[in-house]
């Protein structure tokens, strides 16, 4: 999975990520932060993506392109996404930055193999309708990192 922007450890880091948090920018200017899952992938110009689902976890609304995230993304799609990890040994500690650009993929738009992959790393969605929902799609432009991002 070839890209200029992450160095071989950030993208172990990532691709090895259970969970991260999305921040999008709500309508008053401030910050939304939401834990997502998410999988990575190369797509065909050699850009990395990020597609996180919007599954069936109790939400605030039933309609998923109602969320939040949705609305914010489709104001202003720019987003940074944060994959941290804390261990009491300090030297252990590490986190990567992503910002991007997100955009909301509809059932039809999501590859065919995004949802086989999902429940492949998070087996809780063998359960959820991921076949008929829509997906966020974050494409990274840019990624900052620091620490022990070499696994344990």
């Amino acid at each position: 999975m070839p890209d200029a922007l992450l160095n071989p450890a950030e993208l172990a880091f990532l691709v090895a990520a259970r969970r991260a948090i999305l921040a999008t920018i709500d309508p008053a200017g401030q910050p939304r932060l939401v834990p997502i899952c998410f999988i990575v992938e190369a797509i065909a110009d050699e850009r990395l993506r990020l597609l996180t689902p919007l599954d069936d976890k109790p939400k605030a609304t039933d309609d998923k392109r109602a969320l939040a995230r949705v609305r914010d993304i489709a104001a202003r799609p720019a987003v940074s996404v944060l994959v941290e990890r804390w261990d009491e040994d300090w030297t252990r500690l590490a986190w990567l930055r992503l910002h991007g650009e997100a955009t909301l993929l509809e059932p039809s738009d999501v590859p065919a193999d995004a949802v086989a992959r999902l429940r492949t790393k998070y087996p809780q969605y063998a359960t959820h309708d991921l076949e008929s929902s829509p997906m966020i799609a974050i494409y990274v432009g840019r990624a900052i990192s620091w620490g022990a991002l070499e696994p344990a």
